[in-house]
């Protein structure tokens, strides 16, 4: 069971999934004036990472300044539209993952890309701590290739800092985005003190601080 849901699904074998997208509640549970689906402000960009459990995850962002919003859903696989529960079955080839909507004046995507590093263990492979399967992989999905830049070249300058460290190598996947299905109302900022404020969370970094300003300036 847990070893089929350690690797990959191949496209032919996916969920067929469904046309219809998730409803799901367009305010943000925290920051209620502000969306969670588009329009968004004019001027404001996005990134859309993995780092495991998408509970905790999201609260990183949410917390972290300059971001405006954030939401969970399913990048990265196969299967359009998927359920929780599909995504869970390692059926569909996604992986749990944040949109972090944020204001380039404020926090470069360089900045967004250190609070990814650090507050997770990308040398995990198909987990993340006691979470396992591909869904819980460790990823960033690029919206262009300037962001795909940029994460590469924060990549190398992570993993040196990983090495020195006597850690492992990075097991990030690094794509041009596809898809961002939204997941679930009752997933969207899970750990708001609106919702769960003590839910389970088995978000952990490394330890490592994470070298911005080297490769590739947003």
């Amino acid at each position: 069971m847990f070893g089929a849901k350690l690797k990959m699904i191949d496209p032919s074998s996916a969920l067929p999934g469904r046309d219809t997208a998730m409803p799901v509640d367009e305010r943000h549970a925290v920051f209620p004036e502000r969306r969670i689906v588009p329009p968004f402000p004019e001027g404001l960009a996005t990134a859309v990472v993995g780092m495991g459990c998408f509970w905790g995850a999201e609260r990183v962002f949410w917390q972290t300044e300059g971001v405006w919003t954030t939401a969970v859903g399913y990048a990265g696989g196969y299967t359009p539209n998927p359920s929780y529960e599909e995504v869970c079955s390692g059926l569909t080839g996604h992986t749990e993952a944040v949109l972090v909507v944020f204001d380039p004046k404020k926090i470069s995507y360089a900045q967004v890309l250190k609070a990814f590093w650090e507050n997770h263990d990308p040398t995990q492979g198909m987990r993340q701590g006691n979470d396992l399967g591909t869904q819980y992989r460790s990823a960033i999905y690029c919206v262009g290739d300037q962001q795909k830049a940029e994460a590469e070249a924060s990549r190398e300058a992570f993993q040196q800092a990983l090495t020195a460290a006597g850690k492992g190598e990075i097991t990030t996947e690094i794509a041009l985005l596809q898809d961002f299905y939204y997941a679930e109302s009752y997933h969207q900022q899970y750990l708001s003190d609106a919702k769960n404020p003590n839910g389970y969370c088995g978000l952990g970094g490394t330890g490592v601080s994470c070298p911005i300003g080297l490769g590739v300036e947003s």
